[in-house]
């Protein structure tokens, strides 16, 4: 833990301004701006479920296709 204290005289700005450095060089901000979007791994239960689903999905999609009802996707390559 970083404790930051004014110095005596030291006007706000100069205490922020110095903080601020304080945190780029300790890369402490880069560290927890990245565990905030930070998604855990599912686990095996929920990636069977998942892959359930998608395959269910999958082949409701091709049946539609085979009657005409859902057309044919284009490649964007």
């Amino acid at each position: 833990m970083i404790d930051f204290k004014r110095k005596k005289g030291e006007n706000f700005e100069g205490f922020l301004r110095r903080f601020n450095k304080s945190l780029i060089k300790s890369r402490r901000l880069n560290e927890v701006r990245q565990r905030k979007f930070l998604q855990p791994k599912k686990n095996k239960n929920q990636q069977k479920e998942y892959a359930l689903i998608s395959m269910k999905m999958r082949a409701k999609k091709e049946y539609l296709k085979k009657i005409g009802k859902l057309k044919e996707e284009q490649n964007r390559w």
